[in-house]
């Protein structure tokens, strides 16, 4: 792939382990470097405004905001930046809400750094950069397939549906605690949450209704940590 022109980056995540290390990842490829970093919508389309970055990598879950939010602002101040939107499981709403506010580039969390490269270079061309799973959602979205959606599995939060999705692939509660970037007790609080919702006694029996309800079915991307 060519480098062309240097590729300046803004990073928005509000969790500082992923911001840095995203950060330090886009640093080490040529052509490409970071201009600026953001924990919050607010910062980051003030940071954004002020550096002019042809890509910015944007989270959808700010602490302090919607990356949704934060993408559109950005558009209509800058229209030809190429915002990369990099998510978690389950978080359709945010997701296509990103999109509808012209975001150009998807990602799952746990991408490997060829495919976060390969993202970063066609977003800042102008291209459509879709990740493999990102597209599964999409079609499963478009075309009404994720049933989860649907009865007991509306009353999960956003949060909770992330916990289950990684659940119902096999999980055990410290992996997904790391890969969630929360504390164990956290997740034991989110799984008897989603026990309750879901009228479930053990495991084994969220796993089995998790799963026929299309939950925890995609292939892992190859990034994600082994079980």
């Amino acid at each position: 792939m060519s480098i062309g022109a240097e590729i300046s980056v803004v990073v928005v995540d509000d969790h500082p382990v992923f911001r840095i290390g995203m950060s330090a990842l886009l640093d080490e490829m040529e052509g490409v470097r970071v201009v600026g970093q953001a924990a919050s919508q607010d910062e980051a389309v003030e940071v954004v405004l002020e550096q002019r970055p042809r890509v910015v990598i944007m989270d959808l879950d700010l602490a302090g905001g919607s990356g949704a939010e934060a993408t559109r602002e950005i558009l209509r101040h800058a229209p030809s930046t190429g915002v990369l939107v990099v998510t978690m499981f389950g978080d359709d709403e945010a997701l296509f809400g990103a999109v509808k506010a012209g975001a150009r580039g998807y990602l799952v969390k746990g991408a490997g750094p060829d495919e976060v490269e390969r993202a970063v270079r066609t977003v800042a061309e102008g291209a459509l950069m879709l990740g493999p799973q990102v597209a599964q959602r999409a079609v499963a979205f478009l075309t009404g397939a994720r049933s989860a959606r649907g009865g007991a599995f509306a009353q999960l939060t956003d949060r909770e549906r992330d916990v289950l999705e990684l659940l119902a692939r096999g999980h055990d509660n410290p992996t997904i605690a790391r890969m969630l970037v929360l504390t164990p007790k956290t997740v034991r609080n989110y799984v008897s949450s989603i026990f309750t919702k879901l009228e479930v006694n053990d495991r084994a029996a969220l796993v089995v209704r998790a799963r026929e309800a299309g939950v925890g079915l995609t292939r892992p991307e190859s990034g994600d940590p082994a079980h």
